[in-house]
C-alpha cells in the first residue's frame, strides 16, 4: 500500500536513506548521494510539510519512500523535453527510495505506476525525473518502464553536489 506519509515515518525514512548511504559506502555509489548532505531526515519533513511525502508499506513496515510534487529543479530547462507541459501540469518523481533489503520486490516499479497513477489523477500530462547518470539500476528500471531518455545535464543538486544528471520523461 503507499499512502501520505506522516510525522510517524520520518524516523523510518532516516533508516532507509541510511541503509541505501551504508550499502552504497560499502558497495557502488550508484546515487553519488552524500551521508549527511543528502536525503536527510530534514529533506523528508520538508516534504512531508508539503504534503507530498509518500511511503509504500507491507505488513506494517515502509519498504520506500518518494516525493512527488510539481517542482522541477531549474536545471530541467536545459532538457528538451517531448512533451509540452510545465509547473502543476508536470508530476516529479523526488528521492524514490527502496533500501537495499528490500530490493528486488518490485516495490521501485509499484512506486512509479503509484506515481504515474497520481499524475493523472492530478490532471498532469508527464512525469519528469532525474537520477545520476551511473545509477545503472535506476537508468535501466525507468527505459524499461517506457520512460523517454530526454538527455543530460550538469546540476548543482540541493546546492551542494555538482553532477551529470540523466533525465527521463514519460507522457500520461
Amino acid at each position: 500500500m503507499i499512502r501520505k506519509g506522516t510525522a510517524a515515518d520520518l524516523d523510518r525514512a532516516e533508516a532507509i536513506y541510511h541503509e541505501i548511504l551504508d550499502h552504497q559506502a560499502a558497495t557502488v555509489n550508484y546515487t553519488n548521494w552524500i551521508k549527511g548532505v543528502y536525503p536527510t531526515r530534514d529533506n523528508a519533513r520538508r516534504a512531508l510539510e508539503a504534503g507530498t511525502f509518500y511511503v509504500m508499506e507491507e505488513d506494517g513496515l515502509v519498504v520506500g519512500v518518494a516525493n512527488l510534487n510539481h517542482i522541477q529543479p531549474p536545471e530541467y530547462a536545459k532538457i528538451q523535453w517531448a512533451t509540452p507541459a510545465q509547473g502543476d501540469e508536470v508530476l516529479v518523481i523526488h528521492t524514490l527510495c527502496i533500501p537495499p533489503s528490500c530490493s528486488g520486490r518490485g516495490y521501485a516499479r509499484a512506486f512509479v505506476a503509484f506515481a504515474e497513477a497520481l499524475g493523472r489523477e492530478l490532471g498532469c500530462r508527464c512525469i519528469r525525473l532525474d537520477t545520476y547518470e551511473g545509477n545503472l539500476p535506476a537508468i535501466s528500471l525507468y527505459r524499461k518502464l517506457g520512460y523517454r531518455d530526454a538527455g543530460v545535464t550538469f546540476f548543482h543538486f540541493e546546492q551542494a553536489i555538482w553532477e551529470n544528471l540523466r533525465c527521463f520523461e514519460k507522457a500520461l
